[in-house]
Order: C-alpha cells, then structure tokens, then sequence
C-alpha cells in the first residue's frame, strides 16, 4: 500500500476512533488488578511481618489466569438479562471485581492471612473472568483490519492499569497505607463500568451455541476440525518462549551485573514502561502496513536481536548507557510483538465462540511464563549469563520456523484495507489459516 494522502487517512481513521478508546479503557480495567494480588499484595504481607513460606503459597492465586477456559463456555453459552450477551456479563464481573479488591483493604495480613489470600483468588477469577469477556469484545466490536492496532491499544491500556497499580499503589501506601490503597484501587474499577455502561453492544453472531453441551464441545471441535489446529498451538507456545524465559532471570541479571536498586528501578521500570508503550503502538501502525504475518516475521526477528543484547550486556558488565539502550530495545521489540500475538490469536477465533477460542489460546500463551520459566534459574547458575541469553537467542528461531504455514496471510493482510474501503467484505482470517494447510 504506497504512502499516500488515503493511505494516511485510514491509517489515522483506524488508530484515532471510538472503538479503539473503548478497547484502550478495557485494557486499562484488565492491568489494574494484575499486580495487586503479586508484588503490592506480597510487599504488603512481608511488611507486615508474614513469614516468606506463605507469602510464595500467593502464587497460586494467579491460577485462575491458566484455567479460565474452563468457564469460559459459560460466558459464551449464556446472556444475563441486561446490556447484551457481553456488556452483561462484564458489568456484573466488574461490580464484583471491585468489591474483591476492596474488601483486601479491609482483613489484617497478619491475623488474616488465608483470608485475604481466599479474597485475592476470588479478585483474580473476576480479573480472568473479565479478560475473558473484554477479548471476546474485543474480537467481536473491532473489524479485522482494525484488529493491529486494537491489540495495541489494549496493550497500552493494559499497561496503564498495570502501572497505576504496582507504581501507584506503592507511591501512595507510603502515604496512606496498604489498606487504603486497595480500596482505592476497587473504586477505580468504576472507569471500567463507566465503559462497559457506555460503549455499544456487539453484534451477535449467527449459530451462537444453544445449550451448555454445544459451548463446551463446539468451540474446540471446530478449532480442532482446522488442519492446522495443533501447529497454530505450537506457534502460539513457542513463539515468544525465548523473550519469556530471559525475562523470567532479568532482575537477578542486573543484581549480577553491579546495578543498584535506584538504577534498575529508574531505567527498567520507567524507561522500560515507556519504551513497551511506543513498541506497542508502533507495532500497531506496522501492522496495518505490513499485515500481521510480515510483522510476525519482523518483530520476531527483533525480539531475538534484543535477547542477544542480554549476552552483549553480560560481556560489558557494568555500564548504565548500555543498560539503557538494552532495557529499551528488548522492551520495544516486546511492546511490538506483543501486538502481533494477539492480533494473530483474536483473528484465528470463531466469532460464535470468542470467548471459549480465546481464553484456549491465551492460557496456553501463558504456560511459558508460568512453567517452562520455572527451571530458567537453574539453567542460567550453570551455564552462566552470556550463555543463558544466547541460548533464550536460539530458542526463538523454532516459532519463527513455524510461523511460515501462515504464509497466505500476507496477501490476505494486504487486501484487507482496499477491500474494506471499496465496501466489500474480507475474507475471514481464520478461514484463511484453515485453508492454508
């Protein structure tokens, strides 16, 4: 697509409209509650005096995250009786969300520390529950064309929230203690009702599944039925395994590397943040010029090149402008690909059984931070860090492998501007990857 005046009018029509301000507020309302059941719930315990054996049982409150395409059928089967078959149920998750985050404010960590960890298993299944719902809207309110950039936004708006939370939240218990914190922090879950209150209903697609039965058995045969099924699996497990596991051993990295808590604190926290937000959006813009495929490609490549900077960085030792440049390429390229991902992922689902399809394949996009990272400490003690870094590097090229059974989406992507402007209607990308193989 040549640089144009029209060119340029409809990429500025896809980044800048109404549906791509509800998709950054979503975000925002899915980052919020992330952090607070990790590092503020977990700072807040050890201060306290909460012995560490309890603190790292935490943990498996994020277990919901994993396992939320369990109920997701749930959520595609049924409607309550208000807003719509997805503004309904999110309304009613975000009441509830709030009112979990809430009540954490109000137990003792110190007399109390099962219960609170009982309320921040129920604040995590809302926040799974909700990302469930919000990436099905996401799936069903934005056009393909505009899945790119939307996936940027989100990824924006989630790392919005994400900040607020664990930056924020942290700034202010200084101030006005963790209790406060977390109360104030469910009452800005209202931005997200506001939302949900205020943005329109989805259309509902045709054969939405009937009963119970048919949602949970319906969505994974059809997806199970494509040719490609278990390579999209693979692709989607592997692709960012090796980005995953260095970031899983950054932080002791650093430690090793002579860098003090200020330093790390200031360049990786705040440069980095900054640095995944342009990653996030320029993917975006990227995307909608090459197609989601050619940027697979190429923000794939990069996130390699900043993993080896790891490796470079461990040669150097010691250096803040090297620390710098490397926190912020390895965060750009990450705000990047991420976008790509879960543009890829939201255009492979059934718009019958958003919900179900997708909470399938994020939890699987979520194995390599949960379980394939937990032996990357062992690995990086005896092979020492330039080694480890290389061998995240080399680890990224079987996803890159794979990603060439998806070759046909590059025509598909560069038709689907044209198509949509002439008032046609592109072919379905899912159709396509069925198709491919």
């Amino acid at each position: 697509m040549p640089i144009d005046k029209k060119s340029i009018q409809h990429w500025f029509h896809l980044c800048f409209n109404t549906r791509m301000l509800i998709t950054f507020v979503m975000g925002f309302s899915s980052g919020l509650p992330l952090l607070l059941t990790i590092s503020v719930l977990q700072i807040w315990m050890r201060q306290e005096g909460v012995d560490l054996s309890t603190i790292g049982l935490m943990a498996l409150v994020g277990l919901p995250y994993t396992l939320k395409f369990v109920w997701a059928p749930i959520l595609d089967r049924f409607s309550l009786p208000f807003l719509g078959r997805r503004r309904g149920w999110l309304l009613a998750i975000q009441i509830l969300l709030g009112l979990a985050i809430a009540s954490i404010g109000l137990a003792d960590p110190i007399t109390s520390p099962w219960f609170i960890a009982l309320l921040a298993l129920l604040v995590t299944f809302f926040s799974a529950s909700q990302d469930i719902v919000i990436d099905a809207y996401r799936r069903e309110h934005l056009s393909e064309n505009e899945l790119g950039m939307g996936s940027s936004l989100y990824v924006y708006g989630y790392r919005t929230g994400m900040l607020l939370a664990s930056g924020g939240g942290l700034i202010l218990a200084d101030s006005i203690g963790f209790a406060s914190v977390f109360m104030l922090m469910g009452l800005c879950m209202g931005i997200g009702i506001a939302t949900t209150l205020l943005a329109p209903e989805p259309d509902t697609p045709i054969n939405t599944p009937k009963s119970l039965k048919a949602a949970v058995v319906e969505p994974f045969k059809e997806y199970f039925n494509r040719n490609s099924a278990w390579t999209i699996l693979l692709f989607i497990l592997l692709y960012k395994l090796g980005d995953t596991l260095a970031s899983a051993m950054t932080s002791p990295f650093y430690v090793d590397m002579g860098f003090s808590s200020s330093e790390i604190g200031v360049t990786v926290k705040l440069f980095g943040f900054w640095a995944t937000l342009i990653g996030a959006f320029l993917g975006g813009a990227l995307i909608i010029k090459l197609g989601i495929y050619r940027s697979l490609w190429l923000f794939g490549i990069l996130q390699m090149a900043s993993t080896a900077g790891f490796a470079v960085l461990s040669e150097v030792g010691y250096n803040m402008n090297l620390l710098a440049a490397v926190i912020g390429f390895e965060n750009l390229t990450a705000g990047m690909g991420t976008a790509a991902y879960m543009a890829f992922m939201a255009a492979l689902t059934d718009k019958r059984f958003t919900a179900t399809q997708y909470a399938l394949l994020t939890s699987l996009m979520g194995i390599p931070r949960t379980l394939i990272s937990a032996p990357s400490g062992y690995l990086a003690e005896i092979m020492g860090w330039t080694e480890f870094f290389i061998l995240c590097t080399v680890i990224a090229l079987p996803g890159l492998w794979l990603l060439r059974h998806f070759s046909n989406w590059h025509s598909h992507s560069e038709q689907s501007a044209p198509e949509e402007e002439q008032g046609a209607t592109a072919p379905s990308t899912q159709t396509q990857v069925k198709e491919n193989t």
